[in-house]
């Protein structure tokens, strides 16, 4: 039987991750499979590549990866830096100066390009607890002295969505806005996504939009769905997503992206679901 896609791309959190961070014995499975079918495997993630690496080490994966949101292609094998783009730093200054002008106060993180581009958590930024690292600034200036990948943003008051609508809304074309998870609404490069980065780490592949499946969780994976042939959303996914997507599976704890390899290896074909 033969596997109906060349590229197989997959978001980390909510997605190919369990909530431990593990990836199950199962889904690893699938993978290989898929890829023992001739499909590649690429994890295309809103992480940044130091936040990203141990994960793809433990995983044993030696291919490319996706990171901090499209800006970072990176090949695990060689740990390098392909391509990496960074946030104009002053045009994400007034674009926040807008936004605070109007949901008021804004606590931030930042995430600074390279392959050992530290996260700098400004003060009132919660942080999820975890074994991810970051370095904790008094002064918010700091954030500002090297070159970043994106902002972090959180508001006392509103939630996620909330926050992202309004912040998008009073940036207008000085950068993008993405709700990437729970507590992470991030600024970025002006048309820069996840489909920008798939797209360029496809064509180093030799492979197409046409010849991809991939899978995710949140908002920031609607682009990457949008240029993908087919789109699985987990059964954990954000509406949003949902709403766009060809196929819901199961959810990252029970091995959605499993049950829907699984079934392109047995049949050949694809299933797809409309909504």
């Amino acid at each position: 039987m033969t596997f109906p896609f060349k590229l197989v791309a997959t978001d980390l959190d909510g997605t190919l991750l369990r909530g431990d961070e593990t990836v199950s014995e199962r889904t690893r499975e699938a993978l290989a499979a898929a890829t023992s079918a001739g499909a590649a495997h690429i994890v295309v993630t809103g992480r940044s590549v130091p936040w990203t690496r141990h994960i793809l080490d433990d995983l044993g994966y030696d291919g490319l990866a996706v990171c901090g949101q499209g800006a970072q292609v990176y090949h695990a094998g060689e740990h390098k830096l392909l391509t990496s783009l960074t946030l104009d730093r002053q045009l994400a200054g007034l674009a926040l100066s807008k936004v605070e002008a109007e949901v008021g106060p804004l606590a931030l993180a930042a995430s600074r390009d390279g392959l050992e581009g530290e996260v700098l958590v400004g003060p009132g930024y919660q942080v999820h607890e975890g074994r991810l690292p970051y370095v904790f600034v008094e002064d918010s200036s700091e954030m500002w002295a090297a070159p970043l990948n994106k902002v972090y943003l959180q508001h006392p008051e509103l939630d996620d969505d909330a926050l992202a609508t309004a912040a998008r809304a009073a940036v207008g074309n000085l950068v993008d806005v993405v709700m990437a998870g729970p507590g992470v609404v991030e600024i970025l490069p002006l048309g820069l996504s996840k489909a920008t980065g798939l797209s360029l780490a496809a064509r180093r592949l030799g492979v197409k939009a046409a010849d991809t499946i991939a899978f995710g969780d949140m908002p920031n994976d609607i682009p990457m769905f949008g240029w993908a042939r087919h789109g699985v959303a987990m059964a954990n996914a954000h509406d949003t997503l949902k709403a766009v997507a060809h196929e819901i599976t199961a959810s990252n704890e029970h091995d959605g992206i499993a049950v829907v390899l699984e079934e392109l290896l047995r049949t050949g074909s694809v299933a797809a679901t409309p909504h």
